[in-house]
């Protein structure tokens, strides 16, 4: 039973890592009174391009008669996924922040759009490789168990902490480097009160326009790594059509669950990546298999009705999320 339950642990913080990335991107863009429902769309771009990022340099080391790298294959799907994101992200900031249209339909246009993006351009670099698009050995050991010589041959700790691929680290130092940057940084600062009240914000000399465009570009660039997760851990270096597969959505329910705080993501993260692979270490006599996939949708309702009857003011939504800010309405 132990055995099982170090089992699952461990399969829930591998899980919950793509969710942690989605919403602490989303965290981001809210705290900027933007809502970006295009998480979904943005992971999906994440996810294609930094497969083909590798996939590419590993093909043109190769014939120039070297000999890849996977340190520089894996830093290079990290960029090109960041900046597909924040691509995604950029379209979403141009038409609701300059051209003020509507966010919620936006983000949703957003969505689909990344989602044909992801699996189109999936489908058509598999058909020019053969059949379907894979990295290569060393690339997918770049993505393995993390190895910190001396650190990871400690006995017992070097075990628990050394156990997990680098990205999983990442995504924790970024939740808390976030935490702090919202609570004690003057730019965080500046950013909650954005998100609060554009308005007084604009009235004390701070460029709406900027923080915006900014919190929302980087924001779409941590959702495209969480992307990039799908396809080089998830599913092992390998495109897999609709590989993100709703982990967008429960990324943006993650962000209520978390009251749009950082630090609060990663606990909730590893709940809900729990949940998500549940099924292959809880099992319960007669208990059909598609109970355990509802499971994680059916948390994130009982999330959103909790969380709308609270109504905590501390723990709330930043008040002009969703709503475009006019300055001469001020």
């Amino acid at each position: 039973m132990l055995s099982t339950l170090n089992s699952l642990f461990i399969a829930a913080v591998l899980a919950g890592t793509p969710l942690l990335l989605g919403a602490l991107g989303e965290i981001l863009t809210e705290k900027s009174g933007n809502l970006n429902l295009g998480v979904e769309g943005m992971m999906f771009m994440g996810a294609i391009t930094g497969l083909a990022g590798s996939y590419y340099y590993e093909q043109a080391v190769t014939k120039s008669g070297g000999t890849p790298n996977g340190a520089v294959s894996a830093v290079l799907a990290l960029l090109v996924s960041f900046i597909a994101g924040s691509f995604g992200a950029l379209i979403y900031s141009f038409l609701t922040i300059s051209l003020r249209a509507n966010q919620n339909v936006t983000g949703l246009t957003l969505t689909i759009f990344g989602t044909g993006f992801g699996n189109f351009f999936g489908e058509y670099i598999g058909q020019k490789a053969g059949g379907y698009v894979t990295v290569s050995g060393v690339t997918k050991d770049a993505f393995s168990k993390l190895h910190i010589p001396v650190l990871s041959d400690i006995p017992v700790l070097g075990k628990l902490l050394f156990q997990y691929n680098w990205l999983v680290y990442f995504a924790i130092i970024l939740a808390v480097v976030m935490a702090w940057f919202f609570n004690k940084s003057r730019v965080g600062l500046n950013l909650r009160a954005i998100g609060e009240d554009p308005a007084t914000a604009d009235a004390a000399g701070i460029n709406i326009t900027k923080y915006k465009y900014i919190a929302t570009i980087v924001g779409g660039g941590i959702c495209g790594i969480g992307g990039m997760y799908m396809s080089m851990v998830t599913t092992k270096g390998v495109w897999v059509h609709g590989c993100v597969s709703g982990y967008g959505w429960l990324a943006v329910a993650l962000v209520i669950f978390a009251t749009w705080s950082p630090a609060r993501g990663i606990l909730v993260a590893l709940i809900f990546g729990g949940l998500t692979i549940m099924r292959m270490y809880i099992k319960i006599p007669g208990l059909p298999a598609q109970i355990y996939d509802m499971a994680p949708y059916v948390a994130t309702i009982i999330v959103l009705v909790v969380t709308s009857m609270r109504q905590s003011k501390e723990h709330a939504q930043p008040k002009s999320c969703g709503l475009n800010y006019f300055r001469e309405e001020r």
